[in-house]
């Protein structure tokens, strides 16, 4: 099988610009090419009778469960907020209200899904996405691999790390409905009366971005199309976020996920979202929080990062 024909697809895709400058490719797989990967063992698992046997049956398909954002790592507390989520009051970041679990193919067992897994680390996709991004590949390393995301799955909205280069996914949903499912990609954009934290990641290119409370954006798109393909370079503005709520049981949120990180961060800590809350006396009106926003904003976090706001 050969995947080559992708590349092709990467390199004559246009650039939208909204909500932020990003590649959207509908149709990636041929149809024929699609059905063999969304058929095969290790990505159509359907009809589980519980949590416990989904798992079971994951790790037996090659899973591991990994360390990613908006998600833990003990599989049995996770059965068991999951099965009450009253049980267990936490979350991985403030601004999410829960977390999930999320499975990485560490070893596929079919010729179809092992042949794609060795195009995704091949130096021709790579070299595919770095140069259509104007990126110096050899200024990066890439991480990439095939993902599924168990219900409860949240990560709030974000622009991404400084350190990430670049990012892809591509929606390999073994359901036939899965278009239908709450489970999806957000893309969005600050609203006006928040726009100032993007203004102030502007100003400091040395600290790094964080996420915010989802009532902070807008969506202003879903990536809901199966076998389709989303790619965008990180920066101040690259706003996207997940909320699942979905019945995994049935079939999982499945991913092609990939990224290309810089050997060397750019960045050190930065503010999180709750030293963005500022309160507006009389004198900081919206219309002139733009324009005066780093005397009060920064005079606020550089006493939480001891004065180095501005370095």
């Amino acid at each position: 099988m050969n995947y080559s024909y992708l590349l092709e697809k990467i390199r004559s895709s246009a650039f939208s610009p909204e909500p932020f400058e990003h590649i959207y490719i509908r149709d990636l797989f041929s149809e024929g090419d699609f059905a063999m990967i969304t058929s095969a063992p290790e990505i159509a698992i359907h009809k589980m009778e519980s949590d416990v046997q989904l798992l079971e049956t994951l790790f037996q398909k090659g899973y591991d469960i990994i360390d990613f954002p908006g998600c833990i790592e003990d599989a049995a507390k996770y059965i068991t907020w999951h099965r009450d989520r009253e049980s267990i009051n936490t979350v991985t970041n403030t601004a999410c209200e829960g977390f999930g679990m999320t499975v990485r193919l560490k070893a596929a067992q079919s010729p179809v899904i092992a042949m794609l897994n060795q195009f995704l680390s091949s130096r021709e996709f790579q070299s595919t996405l770095a140069d259509k991004f104007n990126l110096n590949l050899n200024d990066t390393y890439f991480d990439a691999g095939i993902q599924k995301y168990l219900d409860g799955y949240e990560i709030s909205p974000h622009p991404d790390i400084r350190r990430k280069a670049l990012t892809f996914m591509v929606n390999i949903n073994p359901t036939a409905d899965s278009e239908a499912q709450d489970h999806h990609t957000h893309y969005l954009k600050f609203r006006p009366e928040h726009d100032h934290v993007r203004v102030f990641w502007e100003k400091n290119p040395r600290l790094d971005r964080c996420w915010v409370p989802w009532a902070w954006c807008d969506t202003w798109k879903i990536q809901r199309e199966n076998n389709s393909m989303v790619i965008f370079s990180p920066s101040n503005v690259t706003m996207h976020g997940v909320k699942t709520n979905y019945d995994h049981l049935k079939g999982q949120r499945t991913q092609l996920y990939g990224n290309l990180w810089y050997h060397r961060n750019p960045a050190r800590t930065g503010p999180e979202w709750e030293d963005f809350l500022i309160e507006r006396r009389g004198w900081l009106k919206a219309a002139a929080l733009r324009g005066k926003l780093t005397s009060p904003v920064q005079a606020f976090i550089s006493g939480r990062l001891g004065n180095r706001a501005t370095n």
